[in-house]
């Protein structure tokens, strides 16, 4: 059986990787006729088929939920309209810097012919947005309203190394997302009381309930207590996560299966202490039995409250499984128990395994149920206990090693002295006084629970200070061969050959830095929304032009593309950072690049962050790639006009190729290019100007540059309407190659010998979601 369905979960998760849907008709019935043998005959070949069979039932099962999800969609021509829905407030709404945003369950369109999805996801500004002023209204799970919205499709930026936004939209079954216009709102209803609604009422509740007891400016880790209550990880900060990711403590900071265990344990102790003392209940049910089923409604309970993450659903199905077994008098091995669970989650989401806490999650208890079969017996005394949770700390430490290697390149060196301290005070002391807390709102219990992290948080920031493994991304097949590399260490003492566990590690740690040749470079245009931000490499060299946009006071993108992109490739040193004006949609990523990256020289127009200013005439060669910078002169800061026409405009050339990047100047800037280099501006490659505004790329400039190919930095449907369908008229007359990373994704670009060569991230790497 267990064969079976990991064969299962590999056929889940094979079409997950795949650029479109395959007919889940065709793969179930193969399935079938491989499988059904099983249920007569025996034997080696049989059992081979079965497994085949049930490889291929996973693509089906997959495949069917993925073609009923993507089938209730948005219509493409009601992107970007005015739509009036009513709907309810489906989860906790999350403020940002100038609004809230919420998921929505769409009632009904009274916009008529509107074709709209099930469940949206809104954001509701409060400020201005295109010269509207929008009423600050709050709104609570559960609460039936009256909206005008506009929508699009899911869509998110595609980088290697990042985060898959379309990805995690499909998963939460959101099928749309988009902003409430200014027409006056409606609260249709107070409260819809439907299950899931008022179990998100409930959470937030004790989210209210947290922040009027321990207000955020005199207790600073209070997000810390709410996320372990209800899994609201957004209540934690930016710069707190910092802390959990260099001390390999993150897996605390949510509702992990330890503390899923401690809630059910908590609850099936209390009801078998009072069941044994009521004579008329234990001769009903033994007080045993009813502490175990205590236990799993206390577990479940915990994991609705906690918003059903894949941690929380595998401890809580692991625990239904081995109750189910006890209350049948059956004896079930652990590691059925874990497949079980694996089955379980991956029928309800075959998403899941998108989620690198799913890999985390299983790989860990897996891990731990590995070495606990064969220590069974062994542990004796207070020393055999400490040695015990010794070797759990070692086992859950290296069974995550090859994850976090393959998913965030890192890890802690620190972890296993960190996880010993805050695993027990975390698990048995804070989580415990913060669902106290909640049950009993009297503020001693949460500000006791709050001062314990006080404590925990100045060793944790300690612990902070210590390096961190950092390579590039191996390649799946060395993440494989240390997950094998994890089998053979961890096992039983004695045996020959464990040692072979460690060669297997090798890869994966020590994986190389992919480096251009001498005299290429190697550029990218990353995916960053409306804004810019790209990055030049040769070979022993790395640039930064434009750290890319500022998306929130909370986020930009140098925290959530640029620096996950430099860590993929191993890369953790730029040895220049150019800004070439003070926009925020190009600079506001300045500030996390230089707080996640060792930067050598600044070099930029925006006075106050330091380094020297771009100066047309600036020139420097690294490894026989020559850059020079074209714009501004230095009588252009004298002038007090807008940023734009500060902008710094570079030029690359590599093997007798050129690239020019021209961020957004405008046409006099253009002009004035034109005036200084009559004959020098010709470039195989064009970032064209200004993301496509008719305030440039005029036809002068364009036929001075001559590209063959030109690459748009733009958002989709972003609110400018660039790239303007005037310029890229422009463009295509001229005969060159339209490149736009909100349809091509990141864009690679190589100048080499002779040789320029372009692709795009959505094109090398498609998921049937992607565009969906």
């Amino acid at each position: 059986m267990r064969l079976n369905i990991l064969a299962f979960a590999a056929g889940v998760l094979a079409l997950q990787t795949q650029p479109e849907l395959p007919g889940w008709a065709a793969w179930a019935i193969v399935g079938l006729v491989l499988v059904l043998p099983r249920l007569r005959w025996s034997g080696w070949p049989v059992r081979a088929m079965a497994l085949l069979g049930c490889l291929a039932l996973g693509v089906a099962w997959g495949t069917w939920r993925a073609e009923i999800r993507l089938a209730d969609q948005l219509g493409a021509d009601w992107e970007g309209r005015d739509i009036e829905v009513v709907g309810v407030v489906a989860a906790l709404p999350q403020d940002f810097s100038n609004g809230t945003r919420f998921e929505f369950d769409v009632n009904f369109p009274l916009t008529a012919e509107a074709v709209v999805p099930q469940r949206i996801m809104l954001s509701w500004y409060q400020g201005r947005r295109d010269d509207e002023q929008f009423e600050r209204l709050q709104v609570r799970p559960g609460e039936r309203w009256r909206f005008t919205v506009r929508l699009k499709r899911p869509h998110g930026n595609a980088n290697p190394g990042g985060f898959d936004y379309e990805a995690w939209l499909l998963e939460r079954n959101i099928r749309a997302t988009g902003y409430i216009r200014p027409n006056p709102p409606q609260r249709v209803d107070e409260m819809v009381w439907q299950p899931g609604y008022a179990i998100e009422r409930a959470r937030h509740a004790i989210r209210d309930s947290f922040a009027r007891l321990l207000p955020e400016a005199r207790y600073p880790w209070a997000g810390v207590l709410v996320a372990l209550v209800i899994g609201d990880q957004k209540a934690i900060h930016g710069e707190l996560w910092t802390t959990f990711n260099r001390t390999g403590t993150t897996h605390l900071m949510s509702i992990s299966g330890l503390h899923v265990t401690m809630v059910a344990a908590l609850f099936g102790w209390l009801v078998s202490f009072g069941w044994r003392r009521a004579p008329a209940l234990a001769l009903r049910l033994p007080a045993q039995k009813a502490g175990l089923l205590a236990a799993c409604l206390g577990a479940f309970a915990y994991a609705l409250l906690a918003g059903f993450a894949v941690p929380a659903q595998r401890t809580l199905y692991m625990l239904l499984v081995a109750a189910a077994a006890m209350l049948s008098g059956r004896i079930v091995a652990p590691s059925r128990i874990l497949c079980l669970a694996l089955l379980v989650v991956l029928v309800l989401d075959p998403w899941a395994v998108l989620a690198a806490g799913f890999w985390l999650s299983f790989g860990a208890v897996g891990a731990l149920l590995y070495i606990g079969s064969a220590t069974v017996g062994e542990v004796t005394g207070w020393w055999g206990r400490f040695r015990a949770w010794g070797i759990v700390q070692w086992a859950a430490t290296l069974a995550s090693l090859p994850i976090l290697l393959l998913v965030f390149q890192q890890f802690s060196l620190v972890s296993p002295l960190a996880n010993a301290l805050a695993i027990p005070v975390i698990s048995f002391i804070v989580t415990p006084l913060a669902l106290l807390g909640t049950l009993v709102p009297w503020w001693p219990i949460p500000a006791l629970a709050h001062q314990v992290m006080v404590w925990l948080m100045v060793f944790l920031e300690w612990c902070a200070m210590w390096p961190v493994w950092l390579s590039p991304a191996p390649p799946l097949w060395a993440a494989l061969a240390a997950g094998v590399g994890v089998a053979i260490c961890l096992l039983p003492r004695g045996l020959p050959g464990r040692w072979l566990g460690v060669l297997l590690f090798v890869p994966a740690l020590f994986w190389p830095v992919d480096k251009p040749p001498e005299g290429e470079a190697w550029i990218t245009v990353l995916d960053v929304g409306q804004g810019l931000a790209s990055v030049i490499r040769t070979r022993e060299h790395t640039m930064i032009y434009d750290p890319g946009p500022l998306y929130s006071a909370e986020s930009d993108a140098g925290q959530r593309v640029v620096v996950p992109y430099l860590r993929a490739l191993g890369i953790d040193r730029v040895e220049m950072l150019m800004v070439t004006h003070r926009d925020s949609d190009h600079a506001g990523g300045t500030a996390s690049v230089r707080a996640a990256l060792a930067v050598d020289n600044i070099v930029s127009s925006v006075d106050g962050i330091g380094g020297q200013r771009c100066i047309a005439g600036q020139r420097w060669v690294w490894d026989g790639v020559v850059f020079e910078v074209l714009h501004p002169v230095a009588d252009t800061y004298a002038i007090d006009g807008k940023p734009n026409h500060l902008s710094c405009v570079l030029r690359v050339e590599a093997g007798g190729r050129r690239m020019l990047f021209t961020s957004d100047i405008e046409a006099p800037d253009e002009a004035a290019l034109l005036h200084r280099y009559p004959d020098g501006l010709a470039a195989d490659v064009l970032l064209m100007p200004h993301h496509g505004s008719k305030t440039s790329s005029t036809p002068a400039f364009l036929d001075a540059v001559g590209a063959t190919q030109t690459i748009i930095p733009v958002g989709y449907r972003n609110r400018f309407g660039h790239p303007k369908p005037e310029v890229l008229a422009r463009h295509e007359v001229t005969g060159t190659r339209i490149w736009r990373t909100d349809r091509d994704g990141a864009l690679r670009v190589k100048l080499t010998e002779g040789e320029v060569t372009l692709s795009g991230w959505r094109h090398e790497h498609r998921r049937y979601w992607h565009g969906r």
